[in-house]
């Protein structure tokens, strides 16, 4: 609890002015609390007792006067507390899904996207329940505890003696409860986690679930990770139930003993009987706060441990740092003696190119040559484990982020497609410019479908794009890289999915731009880089052989195998 505070704090006193009114709030409510056990006092005593009218008429008005105090200042507390609350949850989820974004992509590849998903939304609404709920519950009921029990003093120390002796006992069982309680949540959010994540894969992966009618086998396994998940949510409901139980059993023998005293004190004309039922009436009404603040320290618990978790999100930080030159016009991109692992897996081996404006260099090989792993580096999803990328004669290290990815529109060959219209996916990351997108549509024969659509540029797209087909989702891609106007162009299997007549119109887009850029092409098919000016084959991670087509059939075993197992 006192991690979390010191944790939360500095984000709460961000707001000094909301703070201020949601703690007047919360004095309003303790006073008109106290104050409203007070009353039996002077209603007992002075009316009942003594038959005083002129007490009479006063008691109304100061009884609603009370309770309009404690109306209007849990108004205020809950509206200010629920505001910071959601506000600085909001914050974390902006900061933590920015953090993620610019981790390295090889971080992200290892996590489960149902697991990252679970943490942003799943952990941060545990913790949103703290900062909106929880933290101001205990504020408000720790005061509460501090203004009654100071008027149980105050009305009979010797009374109160017997209740404030024995509740505190209590908290013994009430923390073993909270570490348990501790250690369930944590497992809980991670099986949570699974669960999310087993429904990402299934969702993601639903057509070749329904291809291969293996929906029974899924929801097994769907159904084992769900089990999982209800048992210890079973076991943290079984330890929030003991809380109620250990704190009553407690209580009623601390407000028996006070009681029975109490009556004992009247009897004896020790105190009279407005002051014994306004201890009482006090006692009951500080019970309430006691179990509240009992509840809300176990179930802090699970916010501690999704605080945990959030902070070890926030604890990873990117290897692949953005520098600080910006990149200017492309003339050059240069390998020197480059090589790449994966953890221990050697990627690349030795690579040295020079490539130049102008050019179109072709990438060819069995699947697991090292293409992807080349690509990765010029997108600088990687840096090289020894060598050295340059751009213009620097390195690619020294260059921003930002300005490196504004010269490189990168094709994959798996198509994304955001739920947007299909001019924000054509102009994706940078202001639409209306006549632009027509023109990089019709670059990439696809403003043919598209204008047929009845909202035109403005149509809406499904989720991955599902309302079109796998040849138009790919030259919607291959148009949101031609608007970039790139400098350096990356076609992984770009064009794999259109038609023939679709793919040589785009050939002959590319070839007018082919000389304001660099033109790096992944190709299955050698039939598409023919005319490549030189293409790179690549085997286990090196570049084997380089040449031009008509070169490398004359000059490479390697590359002849190639063609025949292509044509095959």
């Amino acid at each position: 609890m006192k991690e979390l505070l010191k944790y939360f704090l500095p984000y709460i006193m961000a707001y000094k002015k909301e703070f201020i009114f949601a703690m007047l709030g919360m004095v309003a409510v303790a006073i008109g609390t106290t104050l409203s056990a007070h009353l039996l006092k002077p209603v007992l005593d002075d009316v009942f007792i003594r038959k005083d009218v002129q007490m009479l008429q006063l008691i109304p008005f100061a009884i609603m006067g009370v309770f309009m105090l404690k109306s209007i200042g849990r108004y205020v507390q809950t509206y200010y507390t629920v505001y910071i609350g959601d506000d600085i949850v909001r914050k974390l989820r902006d900061k933590l899904s920015s953090h993620l974004m610019h981790q390295d992509i090889d971080y992200l590849n290892k996590m489960r996207s149902g697991e990252l998903l679970s943490r942003v939304t799943g952990d941060l609404g545990r913790i949103q329940q703290v900062v909106s709920s929880m933290i101001p519950t205990l504020m408000v009921k720790s005061m509460l505890v501090v203004t009654l029990t100071g008027y149980v003093i105050y009305q009979s120390p010797k009374l109160a003696f017997y209740f404030l002796v024995i509740m505190p006992l209590a908290l013994l069982p009430l923390q073993m409860l909270a570490k348990k309680m501790k250690k369930y949540s944590r497992r809980s959010q991670e099986s949570n986690a699974d669960l999310a994540s087993r429904l990402t894969e299934i969702f993601n992966n639903i057509e070749v679930i329904k291809a291969n009618s293996s929906q029974a086998y899924e929801n097994q396994r769907f159904a084992k990770e769900n089990m999982n998940f209800f048992r210890l949510a079973i076991k943290q409901m079984k330890i929030n139930a003991l809380v109620g139980p250990t704190l009553e059993v407690f209580g009623s023998i601390a407000i028996a003993i006070a009681i029975y005293v109490g009556a004992l004190q009247v009897i004896h004309d020790e105190i009279t009987v407005g002051t014994f039922f306004a201890f009482v009436t006090a006692l009951f009404m500080l019970y309430d706060p006691i179990k509240v603040l009992s509840n809300v320290h176990n179930r802090i618990q699970d916010a501690v441990a999704a605080t945990e978790r959030m902070n070890e999100l926030f604890d990873t930080k990117p290897t692949i740092i953005s520098g600080e030159a910006i990149l200017g016009e492309v003339q050059s991109v240069q390998l020197k003696s480059v090589s790449l692992a994966y953890e221990e897996k050697e990627a690349l081996k030795n690579i040295n190119l020079e490539a130049h404006k102008g050019k179109v260099y072709a990438l060819v090989g069995d699947s697991g040559a090292g293409k992807s792993s080349f690509i990765n580096l010029l997108v600088r999803f990687y840096d090289p484990a020894e060598g050295e990328l340059q751009i213009n004669g620097k390195s690619i290290q020294q260059y921003t982020l930002y300005s490196l990815h504004q010269k490189i529109a990168y094709v994959t060959q798996r198509i994304y497609i955001f739920q947007d219209t299909i001019l924000a996916n054509v102009a994706y990351g940078s202001d639409a410019d209306e006549a632009k997108v027509i023109d990089a549509l019709k670059k990439a024969q696809a403003w043919e479908f598209v204008q047929e659509m009845k909202e035109g540029i403005h149509t809406v797209l499904d989720e991955f794009g599902v309302n079109l087909s796998g040849g138009q989702r790919q030259r919607i891609a291959l148009a949101r890289a031609l608007y970039k106007s790139p400098e350096i162009l990356i076609l992984d299997e770009a064009t794999s999915a259109l038609d023939n007549k679709s793919e040589q119109a785009i050939q002959k887009a590319l070839e007018i731009l082919k000389d304001t850029i660099i033109t790096f092409v992944v190709a299955h098919r050698l039939s598409t880089v023919e005319n490549a000016d030189t293409i790179l084959l690549f085997d286990s991670g090196e570049i084997v052989a380089r040449g031009s087509y008509k070169e490398l059939l004359e000059s490479s075993e390697a590359f002849r195998r190639l063609a025949n197992k292509v044509q095959e």
